[in-house]
């Protein structure tokens, strides 16, 4: 109730300032888990992608976020997302097993493969944590790409700007393999990336973003 409330005021004044165009929000399946993969352009993705939908969308967030800035500590409680230590040695696995807890119980998962924002704009190469957890849960994947977000609150910016967001999502994707395979995780993370790629019209980098490796 609380989350919808949220949405409830909040959507109108988001909507009016940052006008969003959604295209293929019905490939988000009505009821049922699955698992929304998506570039990331800003830290803004996480906000506008779950009010562009009717059912919740849960996400991971730094376990900072929930015990400094009381508002910001609020807001996270709010919208449902689940608080990680990223400093922890299990940190991705916490991750996974947080999101497959949520399949589990029937929900929407909202994931960024390539682990950390884009920051140039391209799209780089997806890690396999994605294709784990689709391999071990049986949710499809759907596949999304954000625009715009990155104008709206640049990396490293602190007051959003004025601007336009797109939000394009594909069909639904059900992948078959072992989540105890090397070869099938990395097969399924690319293909989920390519789709992306084609919603985002982005360059494509077939590499890590920096900072990151195949796991974390």
């Amino acid at each position: 109730m609380l989350y919808r409330l949220t949405k409830i005021v909040s959507a109108p004044f988001l909507h009016l300032l940052w006008p969003t165009e959604v295209t293929g929000a019905e490939h988000v399946p009505a009821s049922g888990p699955a698992i929304l993969a998506s570039n990331h352009l800003s830290v803004l993705d996480s906000t506008f992608l779950p009010l562009v939908l009717t059912r919740q969308v849960r996400f991971v967030a730094k376990a900072e976020y929930f015990t400094g800035n009381p508002v910001t500590a609020a807001w996270m409680r709010a919208t449902g997302q689940i608080p990680i230590d990223r400093q922890s040695p299990t940190a991705a696995q916490d991750m996974l097993d947080a999101a497959a807890g949520v399949l589990r119980e029937g929900g929407l998962f909202g994931i960024y493969p390539e682990g950390t924002r884009s920051p140039d704009g391209r799209l780089y190469r997806g890690k396999v944590g994605v294709a784990w957890l689709a391999l071990a849960t049986g949710a499809p994947v759907v596949p999304i790409a954000m625009s715009g977000t990155d104008k709206v609150l640049p990396i490293g910016a602190s007051t959003p700007r004025l601007g336009r967001v797109g939000v394009r999502i594909g069909k639904p994707m059900t992948f078959t393999g072992s989540e105890s395979s090397a070869r099938d995780r990395r097969r399924v993370a690319d293909e989920i990336m390519a789709a992306i790629h084609e919603l985002s019209g982005q360059e494509y980098v077939p590499r890590y973003a920096p900072g990151r490796t195949e796991t974390g």
